[in-house]
């Protein structure tokens, strides 16, 4: 795991909290803060850890670091080393190029009719999302959904 985008991550946010006036400081404790921020992610990811292999029992998981960076190690209640994962799989494709991600927290009523919606089209979160963020961002009006066939059901569009 590497820690370097969080503790640029904080720096940049020390950074842009220093006024002109402050600006020479703020480097100065910048970097100070970049040692102890590697040292305070270190116990925090050790005291998660500790608290997994208690949940886990007989299991456990450990972190270990190399090259300053920490990583875990999995035992599986049988005693042996858990499989690595599988390496991270190139980003999905779509017909407009990459995907990208980003976190989105609606509150919960709209959370919900997100969901409905959704499900009434029979598409997923995601793509019912994405579908809909597209026309919107492209100026065109909202798609119908598309039609779908249920148990002994025909349902769709008469013109």
């Amino acid at each position: 795991m590497d820690l370097t985008r969080y503790v640029d991550g904080l720096r940049a946010e020390l950074l842009a909290a220093a006024g002109p006036e402050e600006a020479a400081l703020a480097e100065r404790l910048a970097a100070a803060v970049a040692s102890a921020t590697r040292l305070a992610m270190f116990d925090v990811l050790s005291d998660a850890a500790d608290e997994i292999t208690r949940d886990l029992a007989p299991g456990s998981v450990e972190v270990r670091v190399r090259d300053r960076n920490p990583y875990f190690v999995v035992t599986t209640p049988d005693g042996a080393p858990a499989p690595a994962p599988a390496p991270a799989s190139a980003p999905e494709l779509s017909p407009e190029g990459p995907v990208g991600r980003i976190n989105f927290r609606p509150p919960e009523q709209l959370k919900q009719r997100i969901e409905e919606a959704a499900a009434r089209d029979g598409l997923s979160v995601n793509a019912w999302l994405t579908r809909t963020l597209s026309a919107v961002v492209a100026g065109e009006p909202a798609q119908a959904p598309a039609p779908r066939a249920s148990k002994g059901a025909f349902i769709g569009w008469i013109g």
